[in-house]
């Protein structure tokens, strides 16, 4: 809903398919399931899915006054925008990538860094959230170091992880849209990992006085 009170749809569910199905897409290639030249199909599909409409969600999150849908869809649709021209520009020999493996590593690392303190504020989300953005934080870390210190295992592993990730985006969109449809609780989506009752609690501790 919109600051107004406009009613508005909720774009969490076109945010999250077009990030999950990217990422799968690209994690069956890191995990080694799919040919390391399938990276040629990824490159559109994660300008025209994973990245535009990402941000177009993110956008739209603007709009409805969610700060965490807004912050983690803006960035990740950049981020596909960033891997994409990454793989393109490189490929095509316009932009040298000779020698970058361990700044691409550190990059990968930082965008792991951001998704840890973005999974931080989905303990008071549903726990789908929360389970996708441990697994992707977990897989960036992966990739990162993989990169960073030249371990294909590494790699390999980040790209299962990736492919767990992805699916469970997946599949909250698929529950988000359903439950727009059929009602809320038809397909679960998890309780908060911290329920607002902690929180109250707390609070409460907080400002009981201290007996003498």
């Amino acid at each position: 809903m919109a600051a107004n009170g406009e009613r508005l749809a909720n774009p969490a569910p076109l945010g999250l398919i077009g990030f999950g199905l990217t990422t799968v897409l690209l994690s069956l290639i890191n995990a080694g399931v799919l040919p390391k030249a399938g990276e040629n199909v990824v490159i559109p599909l994660a300008m025209a899915y994973g990245g535009t409409i990402q941000i177009l969600a993110g956008l739209l999150e603007f709009r409805a006054a969610n700060t965490f849908g807004m912050t983690a869809f803006l960035s990740y649709g950049a981020f596909w925008w960033w891997f994409a021209l990454l793989l393109l520009l490189g490929g095509n020999h316009v932009l040298p990538l000779d020698g970058t493996g361990t700044t691409i590593g550190v990059a990968l690392l930082l965008w792991g860094v951001f998704t840890m303190y973005m999974w931080i504020a989905t303990f008071r989300l549903v726990r789908a959230l929360w389970w996708i953005f441990l697994t992707l934080w977990i897989a960036f870390y992966l990739l990162g170091f993989g990169a960073l210190l030249g371990m294909p295992a590494l790699t390999q592993f980040g790209g299962w992880v990736g492919i767990v990730c992805g699916s469970l985006a997946m599949y909250t969109s698929f529950a988000l849209v359903t439950n727009s449809v059929f009602g809320d609780g038809f397909l679960p989506v998890g309780a908060r990992p911290i329920a607002e009752s902690v929180r109250t609690t707390a609070r409460v501790a907080a400002a009981k006085p201290v007996s003498p």
